[in-house]
């Protein structure tokens, strides 16, 4: 084989596997990070101490409480400032844990288990945590809280089927993408007739791919807060959006640093090298 066309064939191969490095890292976060219950519930756990999504929660649970016992709007700010207090608890911190568990155990085993019907989550687990904190605490009457099977519905029947075939090509392409790409740079810089040269573009693309990742997760940012109805708060959606793709940015981050570092090693060992003696007549 020529080098002219060894060089052209480890470009295309080099060329499709910086390619793939942001879609199998996207990919492989949704199919192995989105898609584990711990995973899940430990990247929102720090969300029980932000302000907005506390905020959020005293707005969304006080006006709840109003509507359900038929209190009059000039109740509504002492039972928000009560929600709002207990926001600050670790009952509640432990509230949220086992809510977020619950919905995303209810949604992962209707996808993966099939069924037709709308999801929905006991919250009578919740409650009974929230009170045996309450009590643990000390708090008077918190022993009498009723705890009631109250069932919230997630996830509606008509987007099962395809958040279902959604998922399952996730899987596929979370474990594929990757291999995909790794096989490709491997096989790129064995034909190459100059692998400095091919480690040096090799690097550099895959840089840009993390760029390009890190672009496409502050667009995705934007593009999901701005198509939210008008009755959602934007602030807690948005730290909520942060907290789920804090693992793509920090990989992002990484493919950027570590191919700029290995392309500029590539390069300062080229300069270091000494040049050929010219060869005598």
């Amino acid at each position: 084989m020529s080098t002219r066309l060894r060089n052209a064939l480890s470009a295309a191969l080099i060329a499709a596997a910086c390619l793939l490095v942001p879609f199998g890292a996207l990919a492989a976060w949704a199919s192995y990070g989105l898609a584990d219950t711990g995973r899940y519930v430990t990247a929102m756990a720090p969300l029980a101490g932000n302000p907005a999504v506390r905020e959020a929660v005293a707005d969304t649970v006080g006006d709840g409480i109003v509507r359900e016992t038929g209190a009059g709007a000039p109740l509504r700010p002492f039972v928000r400032d009560a929600v709002r207090s207990f926001t600050g608890t670790e009952a509640f911190r432990a509230a949220w844990d086992s809510g977020n568990r619950a919905v995303h155990d209810a949604i992962l085993t209707a996808v993966r288990e099939g069924g037709t019907e709308e999801v929905r989550v006991d919250l009578a687990p919740v409650a009974a945590e929230v009170r045996d904190r309450l009590a643990a605490d000390h708090v008077p009457f918190a022993h009498r809280i009723p705890v009631r099977h109250t069932e919230v519905a997630v996830l509606p029947a008509g987007e099962l089927a395809e958040l279902r075939r959604g998922f399952r090509a996730l899987e596929v392409a979370g474990f594929w993408l990757p291999v995909t790409a790794a096989g490709l740079a491997v096989a790129g810089l064995a034909v190459a007739a100059c692998r400095r040269r091919a480690v040096t573009a090799m690097s550099l693309g895959t840089a840009l791919g993390g760029a390009f990742l890190g672009l496409a997760v502050a667009l995705g940012r934007r593009l999901t807060l701005s198509d939210l109805p008008d009755d959602v708060h934007r602030p807690a959606a948005g730290a909520v959006y942060d907290a789920l793709t804090g693992t793509l940015r920090t990989v992002s981050w990484l493919l950027v640093a570590v191919g700029l570092a290995v392309a500029a090693a590539t390069w300062l060992l080229t300069r270091r090298q000494p040049s050929a003696p010219a060869s005598r007549p």
